[in-house]
């Protein structure tokens, strides 16, 4: 049975129509004093807890959901993370910082047997879990909203480490070549220039490919390099659209045709789902 978090219902709802799983109905609540609880069904053989961890409160409420899975008689608790927070918190930074990615891994550990979780930034947070843990590619399914009519299309990713993802998008769609933007810094002024590796973007449609867009910075001052050199139409595509504060209007003043992301966390852009890519994996 497939228990959703309260951020992932429209995932989860997703998940089961993609699998064999049922759905259940889940109750949450929320005290004055701030603290919460949730309510599952009763009778659970194996549980499929799936939930985005936005915040420390859906964090708080995921640990609640795996522990009210074994009460109810779950002898099996699978936790799918359609987006793990703290991921990018991988190491630590600076001295007398926590490694946050590791000690979300070991909590949510204690309370399955296996995890699932959907593009983290690194593949590598997947270590950190004290049960099986593996990452999920859900980015193939950003080709499906694109337009069938790109011109010429070149699928850029922000940087080189975020290729790949750039990669199965072109793959998916079926046609375009592949690049990623470079960024030369002036250490006199400070100044940054971005700019694509190799590619000619004037007259072409280009889909800008990323994990996650958080606040949009990055993303909008690509897109305007791309539109002072002369591109088509650009599109943005992202597995995790957590546009935080003004991102999207960041993006739409730099120009941006539309903007493109999948379920694991629900927004107006989330146009297609990752959960098929999940229900392969359960």
């Amino acid at each position: 049975m497939i228990i959703p978090g309260s951020e992932s219902q429209a995932f989860a709802a997703a998940l089961a129509d993609a699998s064999d799983e049922s759905l259940g109905r889940v109750e949450y609540e929320d005290f004055a004093d701030g603290e919460s609880v949730v309510r599952v069904p009763d009778e659970i053989d194996r549980a499929v807890v799936v939930a985005s961890t936005l915040s420390d409160h859906a964090h708080v409420e995921l640990l609640q959901l795996q522990d009210a899975a074994r009460e109810a008689g779950a002898d099996e608790v699978l936790t799918v993370l359609p987006y793990m927070g703290y991921a990018r918190q991988d190491e630590a930074f600076r001295t007398g910082e926590p490694v946050s990615s590791r000690a979300m891994a070991r909590a949510i550990s204690s309370g399955t047997d296996r995890v699932l979780t959907v593009n983290p930034h690194e593949d590598s947070v997947c270590d950190f879990f004290d049960v099986p843990a593996e990452p999920v590619d859900a980015a193939g399914v950003l080709a499906d909203p694109l337009p069938a009519t790109l011109d010429e299309p070149l699928f850029l990713s922000p940087d080189e480490g975020a290729v790949d993802i750039a990669t199965t998008v072109r793959d998916a769609y079926g046609r375009g070549t592949v690049d990623y933007f470079e960024k030369e810094r002036d250490y006199d002024t400070g100044a940054v220039d971005i700019s694509p590796s190799d590619a000619t973007v004037a007259d072409r449609d280009v889909v800008v490919a990323d994990d996650i867009i958080a606040t949009g910075s990055t993303m909008s001052e690509a897109v305007g390099v791309l539109n002072d050199r002369g591109a088509g139409r650009v599109f943005v595509s992202c597995v995790h659209p957590m546009l935080a504060s003004n991102a999207q209007t960041k993006l739409a003043s730099a120009g941006v045709e539309r903007v493109y992301g999948t379920d694991t966390i629900e927004r107006a852009v989330s146009d297609v789902s990752a959960a098929s890519a999940v229900a392969e994996r359960l």
